[in-house]
């Protein structure tokens, strides 16, 4: 057995799916950052623990939630609000965790659009880090999300999870993409300035994780970034084929990638008002000039 956290922020429209999925567990922990909506009310419905932490960002809210909630078991799964856990996945990470030569797996999901899912343009396989022995990893920011540091070897999971990524409606989708994309432009200046393209994890990574990485560093020194992630997307990767949710997927991801260019610009060239959008609740506003040049 292992115990399952449950990260949420307004999840009243998706947390009751979510610890229904995740209930073959016997340790469930909801971690809520302070909502506004019904997310708390409905989860204290159910056998689980519920505790709230005031969102900083994704990367210190996982590391926070695994040093001070301790699990009632050794191995661990993170689960969001939005995502499905899955008998068979289930099963197999209890098989896994029986394993003492791995600290940690990666799962891969399949993205569910417009009650679709969105095999070919998503990249799947693409893997996250799901379970893991408590204690061995921790995490730190990366854009607006997170990646994880771990004390010994890593393997992956056959079995899928469920992200259902446009499930409160595409206004809330592009709400959320608009606080994503002030954190991957900030990434994105820092990454030129400080970062490197890792050429042979590029052509010859160990895993989908090491590649798909290198991939995006070499990706944010290119020009036309959006025209170039559509055709990757839609022609390359095949997402023509995934119907009118694949092309609506690769047009959604091309907005995004324009937006993250278009404040990467206002960054560099503006005295800019600047939003701390990485938490919803924070009020606190700056301004500062963010210099000239491009």
């Amino acid at each position: 057995m292992f115990s399952i956290y449950i990260l949420t922020y307004n999840e009243e429209l998706d947390i009751a799916a979510c610890i229904e999925s995740a209930m073959l567990s016997d340790d469930i922990v909801v971690v809520d950052s302070y909502s506004s909506d019904r997310t708390v009310e409905i989860a204290s419905s159910y056998p689980v623990r519920v505790v709230q932490h005031a969102f900083e960002s994704h990367g210190r809210q996982r590391t926070w939630m695994l040093e001070n909630i301790p699990p009632k078991h050794e191995w661990v799964y993170i689960l969001e609000a939005d995502e499905r856990m899955t008998p068979e996945l289930f099963a197999e990470c209890n098989q896994a965790l029986q394993n003492p030569s791995y600290i940690g797996y990666y799962v891969a999901e399949r993205v569910i659009f417009m009650d679709t899912w969105i095999r070919r343009s998503t990249q799947y396989p693409r893997y996250q880090l799901r379970l893991f022995r408590h204690g061995k990893v921790w995490f730190t920011d990366y854009g607006h999300t997170e990646r994880e540091v771990c004390d010994g070897a890593t393997s992956f999971l056959k079995q899928t999870y469920l992200h259902y990524t446009c499930s409160k409606g595409l206004s809330r989708w592009i709400e959320k993409h608009n606080r994503y994309s002030t954190d991957e432009a900030k990434e994105t200046l820092h990454q030129l300035e400080n970062g490197k393209i890792l050429w042979w994890d590029l052509f010859f990574g160990k895993s989908e994780v090491e590649r798909r990485r290198a991939l995006k560093d070499l990706s944010l020194r290119l020009p036309a970034r959006p025209l170039l992630r559509f055709i990757y997307m839609y022609f390359l990767l095949g997402g023509c084929l995934d119907g009118r949710a694949g092309l609506a997927w690769c047009s959604l991801q091309t907005f995004y990638e324009y937006l993250i260019l278009l404040k990467i610009w206002e960054m560099k060239h503006m005295p800019i008002l600047d939003l701390d959008t990485q938490s919803p609740d924070k009020k606190v506003t700056t301004v500062k000039n963010k210099g000239v040049g491009f």
